[in-house]
C-alpha cells in the first residue's frame, strides 16, 4: 500500500497523533483495570510497582541498541526498517500481548507473573515505537511548532487518557469485567496501525544514501560520543537522571497509596486519576496556545520543581478533594517540563542522528528509573508502612503529619521523594552548563557541519 500524503504540514502529524491517542486510551484503560485486578488479588504495593519495573527495564536495555535501528543503520530480522515500519511493529506487538492476556484470562490461567512477562514484552516494543515516533517529529512538524506538537503528543494524549480511561475502564470493568476492557484495547490497536499505514512518514535525507560501513560498536557508542562532545546536553541528562529516580520512587506507589488511604475505593482512585489527566490537558492546552517560555530551560527546571512540590502536597493530603487538586496541579506542570526538554533536543540534534542520540538520551536519563520502581514497593511494604502503624518507630514524630494505619507510610514515602525532586529541580539553576544549554549548544540548522559525523 502506498503512502497517501506527503508531509508538508501538520496534517500528517495530526492524523498519526489521533490514531496513537486512541491506542494510548485503550492501553490506559487496560492498565487501570489490571491495577484493580492486581490490588484485589494481592492487597500489596510491591506487585504493582514490579509491573512498572518490568515495563521499564527492557526500555532501558533497548535504548542501548535501538538507536542504529531507528536511524536505519542496523538490521533487525535480516533487513533495515523504516521509522514508519517500526511504529507499526510496536503497535502490533502490543496488540499481540493484549491478545495473550485475554486468552489467559478467558481460560482462567491469568496470574500476576503473566503481567510481569507482558510488561517486559510491551516495554521493549513500545520503546522502539516511541523512539521512531520521536525521531520522526522534526521531519514532520515545523520547528516553530515543536513545543506545541510535543504538548499534544506527550501530554494531551496521555493526560486525556487519564481523564477518560478511569471512567470508561471502571464502568466497563464493573459491567463486562477485565475481558471487556481488553477487547476495547485490541480495537484501539487496529485504529493506531491503520492511521500509520496510510500516512507517509519521511526519512532523513542521510537515510536514503548508502548505509555507512561502520563497525557495530561504533554505531552503538555513537550517541555517547556525540554527547561527550556537548557537555551542556550531557548536563541535561544528568539532571533528568536524578529527577527520574525521585519521581519513579514516588509514582510507583501512587495508586496503592490512594487505594489504601481511601479504603480500597476504586471510585476515589478513578477521580484522582481523572483530575491528574485534566491537569495535564489544561497544562498542555495552555502551552499549545502560549508556545512555552522563550528560554526553554525555565520550563524544564521550574516545571520539574513545581510539579514535585504539588506531589508533596498530594502526599500530605488525606482526602479525595485535596488529592484531586494536588494531582491536577502536579500534572499541569508536567507539559512545561517535558515539552521544554523535548524542544531543546529536537532543535539541537540533527534529524538523521536523532535515533541514536535519543536512544542514548533515554538510556542515560532513565537508567535510574528501574531502580526507583524496584525499591518503591519493598520500601513501602516493609519499611515506611510498618513505621507508621500503631507502635511504629516513626509514628510518634510524624503521625501528626501523615496519620497512622493503611497508606500512612506510603504517603510519607511519596512526600519525601517528591521533596527531594523539588531540591533537584531548583539545584539545576546552580550549574552553568545546564542553565545556559540553549546558548552553549547551537541549533542544528544553524551549524554547517556534516550531519553524518560527530563534530
Amino acid at each position: 500500500m502506498k503512502d497517501a500524503q506527503p508531509s508538508t504540514s501538520l496534517r500528517t502529524f495530526l492524523i498519526i497523533w489521533a490514531g496513537q491517542s486512541a491506542s494510548v486510551l485503550g492501553t490506559e484503560m487496560t492498565n487501570f483495570a489490571l491495577t484493580l485486578w492486581a490490588w484485589n488479588l494481592t492487597g500489596q504495593a510491591t506487585p504493582l510497582a514490579m509491573i512498572l519495573f518490568f515495563a521499564r527495564i527492557p526500555r532501558v536495555i533497548a535504548a542501548a541498541v535501538a538507536g542504529p535501528l531507528v536511524d536505519g543503520r542496523s538490521r533487525f530480522l535480516g533487513c533495515y526498517w523504516t521509522r514508519k515500519q517500526l511504529m507499526m511493529l510496536g503497535d502490533g506487538a502490543a496488540g499481540c500481548s493484549t491478545l495473550v492476556i485475554l486468552f489467559l484470562l478467558l481460560t482462567q490461567q491469568l496470574e500476576i507473573w503473566h503481567l510481569y512477562v507482558s510488561a517486559l514484552f510491551n516495554g521493549l516494543f513500545s520503546y522502539v515505537q516511541e523512539l521512531a515516533y520521536s525521531a520522526s517529529m522534526s521531519m514532520i512538524v515545523p520547528k516553530q511548532h515543536y513545543a506545541r506538537a510535543t504538548a499534544m503528543e506527550s501530554y494531551i494524549t496521555y493526560s486525556g487518557s487519564e481523564i477518560l480511561a478511569p471512567v470508561l475502564s471502571g464502568g466497563l470493568y464493573a459491567f463486562a469485567g477485565l475481558q471487556g476492557v481488553l477487547l476495547v484495547d485490541l480495537a484501539t490497536f487496529v485504529i493506531a496501525i491503520s492511521t500509520v499505514l496510510r500516512m507517509k512518514i519521511p526519512q532523513p535525507p542521510a537515510l536514503k544514501a548508502e548505509k555507512a560501513q561502520e563497525p557495530l560498536w561504533q554505531e552503538l557508542t555513537f550517541g555517547f560520543r556525540y554527547l561527550w562532545k556537548r557537555p551542556s546536553l550531557l548536563a541535561v541528562l544528568l539532571f533528568l537522571l536524578s529527577t527520574n529516580l525521585m519521581a519513579t520512587t514516588a509514582w510507583a506507589i501512587h495508586s496503592p497509596m490512594i487505594l489504601a488511604r481511601s479504603g480500597n475505593d476504586a471510585t476515589a482512585l478513578a477521580s484522582v486519576q481523572s483530575a491528574v489527566g485534566i491537569g495535564g490537558v489544561v497544562g498542555a492546552a495552555v502551552l499549545s496556545v502560549w508556545g512555552g517560555p522563550k528560554r526553554r530551560i525555565h520550563g524544564l527546571l521550574l516545571g520539574s520543581a513545581l510539579g514535585d512540590f504539588s506531589s508533596m502536597v498530594l502526599g500530605l493530603a488525606r482526602s479525595q478533594p485535596a488529592w484531586m487538586v494536588a494531582g491536577f496541579c502536579s500534572a499541569f506542570c508536567s507539559p512545561f517540563f517535558g515539552s521544554s526538554n523535548q524542544s531543546i533536543w529536537l532543535s539541537k540534534v540533527e534529524p538523521a542522528l536523532q535515533g541514536r542520540v535519543f536512544a542514548t538520551r533515554y538510556l542515560i536519563a532513565q537508567i535510574t528509573s528501574p531502580l526507583g520502581f524496584v525499591i518503591a514497593g519493598p520500601l513501602a511494604d516493609h519499611w515506611f508502612s510498618p513505621a507508621m502503624q500503631p507502635g511504629g518507630r516513626l509514628l510518634p514524630w510524624l503521625g501528626g503529619m501523615f496519620g497512622s494505619g493503611p497508606g500512612a507510610g506510603m504517603a510519607m514515602q511519596y512526600t519525601l521523594f517528591s521533596f527531594l525532586g523539588v531540591l533537584v529541580g531548583l539545584a539545576g539553576y546552580g550549574f552553568q552548563r545546564l542553565r545556559n544549554v540553549e546558548t552553549l549548544v547551537p541549533d542544528h540548522d544553524a551549524r554547517a557541519a556534516p550531519m553524518s559525523k560527530v563534530t
